[in-house]
């Protein structure tokens, strides 16, 4: 194989270069090292170093979802936007709506994390029962340790795929190495856009918050006279529906017409040949 070939003359070239070297090759996608004499063991040495303050930062996603009844609408959404306001999150999403017997507004909020209890604290307040309130936090620090590394061990595949491309003596040889820096970008490329992805969840929580406000008793508010309008309503609609089928109908009322008519004529003729 030619990447066998082009490792092995890579790994001569460090050789050469290092002679305190004894255990030169390039990492693969799997944690392979392949040496200069054509042997591979799987890599156990650490890919990334991590000092102790490292880890001090936990990797938490805080999220909360949020249900309660209010009694007054628009007191509550001012409240809530001031309390979002003062621990310096925004609002992602904001939508109001109606169903069968209630008025409701859902509200996506994001929050630095370090604020985030004291916002859920602030939406609480007054509130005498709540209907949901779950919490959640879930640690991501080893997803983060292991991106990491794999995303420093990439890299340094990817620098020494592009000095082994700088020495390639054919286009044979330099498309077979461009092939593979596409495969390990690509891999570097969805590693980090997963990191981002997890550092903004870190970074920002999220608070999925629903308040509501009962309205049965606009259900009740028909009276007896708006249902005798109604019945008046729909009595004339139905007289004007009848009438618009009869008018769909009168190419049939024309030949009963004329049928009708010369029967009768017939009918005449007949009785006065009987009588003279």
């Amino acid at each position: 194989m030619m990447k066998t070939l082009f490792i092995a003359l890579f790994g001569t070239f460090l050789a050469c270069s290092d002679s305190g070297s004894s255990t030169l090759g390039i990492v693969d996608s799997d944690g392979w090292v392949a040496n200069v004499d054509g042997n591979s063991y799987l890599n156990t040495e650490p890919t990334a170093e991590y000092s102790e303050t490292d880890n001090k930062d936990a990797k938490i996603i805080k999220t909360a979802e949020i249900e309660f009844q209010t009694r007054d609408m628009d007191c509550t959404y001012a409240r809530i936007r001031k309390a979002i306001a003062a621990q310096g999150g925004n609002l992602q999403d904001d939508n109001t709506g109606k169903s069968y017997n209630q008025v409701y507004r859902n509200l996506v909020i994001r929050v630095p994390s370090a604020n985030f209890g004291p916002l859920v604290d602030s939406i609480g307040q007054g509130v005498d029962y709540f209907d949901t309130k779950r919490i959640s936090r879930r640690d991501v620090g080893e997803e983060f340790v292991d991106l990491e590394a794999r995303l420093k061990a990439k890299r340094t595949l990817e620098d020494r795929y592009l000095e082994l491309l700088g020495k390639a003596k054919n286009v044979k040889e330099m498309l077979e190495i461009e092939r593979e820096l596409a495969s390990i970008r690509e891999e570097i490329e969805a590693k980090q856009g997963r990191l981002n992805y997890l550092q903004s969840q870190v970074s920002m929580s999220t608070i999925s918050l629903r308040f509501y406000k009962e309205t049965v008793e606009t259900q009740v508010q028909a009276s007896f006279g708006s249902k005798i309008a109604n019945a008046f309503k729909g009595g004339w609609s139905g007289l004007l529906t009848f009438f618009i089928g009869v008018l769909y109908l009168w190419p049939f009322v024309l030949l009963i017409g004329v049928v009708f008519f010369f029967v009768r004529r017939y009918l005449k003729r007949s009785a006065r040949s009987a009588n003279s």
